[in-house]
């Protein structure tokens, strides 16, 4: 399996330096991953450093907890998009979520993704699976895969637990065909990432994506 393919390579701890997003884009060229995934500040320089290489450039909103306001997540996904970026991926409101509040949820997309469509851009959805029931999965499958986004994406990375097979395997049976799956949160080896693609998720969020693709051991990470 050519993992490469499938790695959003990734990059969001808060003290990410400019050598850090110079390092990231210069994997991914080296590499030929899928993206790179950056903190929004960094946007712009990433989309500079990969421009005409095929490689997409992915930040997040509303990162991590999810419960910016619905009008702070549109200014940070308009400004994403001007900087440059292609994917947003986006964490919903886990509050509303925990508080049984879905009229609140189905808001929150509905604001977010006329904006990002207009502008042909990439959606990713972070539900954050690891604290998260089948139950509270499986509506979550349903709300976004009626709202038509691209991506369900299992984690943060910040959760005390992130990607797992069986929430790649619930996600994949619950969502409609045209929905992928993005699977992140520590993944280490090219193993774990093999088993998570073969459950069903098309794109990896990983820190660790060199390691993953040479086979060297993955140290510590964000992600």
């Amino acid at each position: 399996m050519q993992i490469n393919q499938y790695i959003d390579h990734t990059i969001l701890k808060p003290t990410t330096l400019i050598a850090d997003i110079e390092k990231v884009c210069s994997d991914a060229r080296h590499y030929k991953f899928a993206a790179v995934c950056v903190p929004p500040t960094f946007v712009r320089m990433a989309a500079g450093l990969l421009q005409n290489s095929g490689i997409k450039v992915a930040t997040v909103i509303g990162f991590p907890f999810g419960y910016s306001a619905v009008e702070a997540k549109l200014a940070e996904t308009v400004l994403a998009m001007v900087d440059g970026a292609d994917e947003l991926d986006i964490v919903i409101n886990l509050i509303a979520l925990k508080n049984n509040d879905w009229a609140y949820l189905a808001n929150e997309i509905n604001h977010l993704l006329p904006v990002i469509r207009s502008k042909e851009k990439v959606v990713k959805i972070i539900i954050e699976s690891g604290i998260l029931t089948d139950e509270e999965i499986i509506k979550c499958c349903e709300l976004y895969g009626v709202g038509g986004v691209d991506f369900l994406k299992t984690s943060t990375g910040y959760a005390e637990k992130g990607a797992s097979v069986h929430a790649v395997q619930l996600m994949r049976r619950h969502l409609p065909a045209n929905v992928q799956i993005k699977a992140s949160g520590g993944i280490k080896t090219y193993e774990f990432a093999a088993e998570l693609v073969e459950a069903g998720a098309t794109r990896l969020g990983c820190s660790a994506s060199v390691a993953i693709v040479t086979g060297s051991a993955a140290g510590a990470g964000f992600y």
